[in-house]
């Protein structure tokens, strides 16, 4: 993903909350995840080299990549 696009994509979301190297930020407006094109729930920004989640729900994700940060699209 291109910074333009991160960018534009980062300020339309409501930022959730930050821990260690992992941001999270809430889609409260419906935008499509770039990988699948459906509405994603939540974006998750691995900033370091090593991070673990623990998931409290099954639920799908999508991956791509921004300046060596790992980005997951969370759907519900």
């Amino acid at each position: 993903m291109d910074d333009a696009a991160y960018n534009e994509l980062v300020s339309s979301l409501t930022p959730y909350e930050e821990a260690g190297g992992v941001k999270t930020y809430t889609n409260t407006v419906s935008l499509a995840c770039p990988a699948c094109e459906e509405p994603f729930d939540d974006l998750v920004v691995c900033r370091d080299e090593f991070d673990s989640l623990e998931l409290s729900k099954v639920m799908d994700l999508c991956v791509s990549t921004h300046d060596g940060n790992v980005l997951l699209f969370t759907h519900q």
